[in-house]
């Protein structure tokens, strides 16, 4: 079966051009032009991704990616933020309320294709099904559930690729190049601008203390590691 795309995107042109690129590449995509609509398909299709316009008309883009990162049914979905804003603080802000990754206004639309396409195939990719363990932290990559002392906690899906990379390796640095190496698809550039924002957010999520990482650390000068070295 395709996978389902969601647009919510308020200009119609940009719209329809992105549908049919989407299609043609065998997705099968679903529009809406404002937030309202957006959120109602939200409810109603099974999704696998969404591509969401940071402005809109009748709610703001970064409310509706809180919405979807505070239902659990809707952790999985992929959140591709589209954005007219250049300012650094803006894309970040859109990534710390949830949204894997940004595309900037004007766009190629055969990049947006090509990001999608790296998405889900990073998805399929994955690679062993067996959970993985660190002390108190546990990653099932078959069910995509993450969990710390026994307390399930919601990731987003890149979170989700960074903390499989790191635990199936602990104790071993990552430099950033590895990690975005380590990533398959097109969309290295954009993994480096956002790498950082990513692990604060994972962080937050999964550390007992965000400020004093036991599980997510910083090797200076190098990157990341899971745990202590072995």
């Amino acid at each position: 079966m395709s996978k389902q795309i969601l647009i919510v995107e308020d200009d119609k042109e940009i719209a329809r051009v992105l549908r049919a690129y989407l299609e043609q590449a065998g997705f099968q995509v679903h529009v809406a032009h404002n937030g309202q609509a957006g959120m109602a398909l939200l409810g109603h299709e099974n999704l696998d991704l969404v591509i969401l316009d940071l402005m809109l008309p009748d709610k703001d883009g970064l409310d509706i990616t809180r919405s979807i990162r505070s239902q659990s049914r809707l952790a999985h979905l992929y959140v591709l933020m589209l954005t007219a804003r250049v300012e650094d603080a803006d894309k970040i802000l859109g990534l710390e309320m949830g949204a894997d990754d940004y595309v900037t206004k004007p766009f190629n639309p055969r990049e947006i294709v090509a990001r999608v396409r790296a998405v889900f195939r990073r998805q399929d990719e994955a690679g062993d099904d067996a959970p993985l363990i660190y002390e108190g932290l546990v990653v099932d990559p078959l069910r995509r559930v993450v969990s710390v002392d026994g307390r399930k906690v919601e990731l987003t899906p890149m979170e989700f690729y960074l903390l499989q990379t790191l635990i199936q390796h602990p104790g071993i640095p990552f430099s950033r190049n590895d990690l975005i190496q380590k990533r398959p698809g097109h969309d290295y550039e954009s993994l480096e601008r956002t790498l950082d924002s990513h692990i604060r957010n994972l962080r937050k999520k999964i550390e007992p203390n965000p400020k004093e990482p036991t599980y997510v650390q910083t090797v200076y000068g190098v990157g990341y590691r899971l745990g202590n070295p072995t």
